[in-house]
């Protein structure tokens, strides 16, 4: 796949030759079954190489830049986002940094100097509440008639369509705000996960032979899920590790902060400064404060074995 970071880099012509473009656009945040029905048909559509797929996604996420409010916090990581879409199969993914200067762009600047001569566009797949142009005032309509004007097709995404990928979204977001991990990875079609650095921390779960890596996220407009221990699982050095995690303020030592830490079953390497991704698959229970370290330990030692009957069954 073939990444630009802007609108003006892309270029289909390195030997010579425009080729025409299939193309959708959007956020796509978690790339999950919805946008994937919609992703899969723009690939469909390139007729065995007569034309290249394109989808034009933006970053930052638009409401981070026209909401200043705004707290929303994304499914996806630019690089999660990228490493999704390449699986599908798109042969061009342009990453435009949105601003207020592009808000600004009028419907037919957009069509005429974007769609048309930057992209050189055979065919739009699109939703039909779809808005765009200066204070998204154009809609479908506007786009088709763009179309017949400037000779490209506008393949329209039903209501019903549109319904379950914008639900789906909202569906996933709520799921991992309320810790239901299980239903999210339903909505998302792969498990959601959490990528950063290790880090040490206080080193207190070592003293109860619950050794934890310490995860720092890369990105902080990362969604994480709520508090609570989790069934995890991660590729560390080629190999599966299972594991259990606890996001949350480790109540029973007094903890101030937030941490995400990981227990890996069976793994006595060094992962200080290492980049992981943890797979998030099944929540276990919400964050607790026990009477002693004691009652922790015990407690702990039940989530264990929770974990491991989980991985026993697959």
């Amino acid at each position: 796949m073939k990444i630009f970071h802007s609108i003006n880099d892309f270029n289909t012509t390195p030997c010579g030759t425009i080729k025409k473009t299939i193309l959708t656009l959007g956020t796509f945040d978690g790339v999950h079954f919805g946008h994937r029905k919609i992703l899969e048909r723009v690939t469909q559509n390139t007729e065995n190489g007569k034309y290249e797929s394109l989808v034009l996604t933006f970053f930052p996420h638009p409401r981070m830049v026209l909401q200043e409010e705004s707290e929303i916090k994304l499914l996806n990581t630019l690089d999660e986002k990228i490493h999704l879409l390449e699986e599908i199969g798109i042969q061009n993914l342009v990453i435009h940094p949105f601003d207020e200067e592009f808000s600004r762009l009028t419907a037919e600047e957009f069509v005429k100097n974007i769609l048309v001569d930057r992209f050189h566009i055979q065919k739009i797949i699109i939703g039909h509440d779809h808005r765009f142009g200066r204070n998204r005032t154009a809609n479908i309509d506007d786009l088709i008639a763009f179309g017949k004007q400037y000779d490209f097709e506008v393949e329209e995404i039903s209501a019903q369509e549109i319904k379950e990928v914008s639900v789906s979204s909202t569906k996933i977001r709520n799921a991992l705000i309320q810790g239901n991990v299980a239903l999210a990875n339903e909505y998302l079609g792969y498990n959601y996960s959490l990528t950063g650095n290790i880090t040490k921390g206080k080193q207190l779960g070592r003293t109860i032979g619950f050794p934890t890596a310490n995860l720092k996220l890369e990105d902080d407009y990362k969604l994480v899920p709520q508090n609570g221990v989790y069934i995890v699982k991660s590729i560390i050095n080629s190999r599966t590790v299972i594991g259990m995690m606890n996001i949350g303020f480790n109540p029973t030592v007094d903890g101030k902060h937030q941490t995400i830490e990981i227990n890996y079953f069976d793994f006595n390497e060094d992962l200080y400064d290492k980049k992981i991704t943890v797979s998030i698959i099944e929540r276990i229970r919400a964050e607790q404060k026990f009477d002693s370290v004691e009652l922790l330990k015990e407690q702990l030692e039940k989530d264990k074995t929770t974990t491991i009957a989980y991985f026993n069954k697959l």
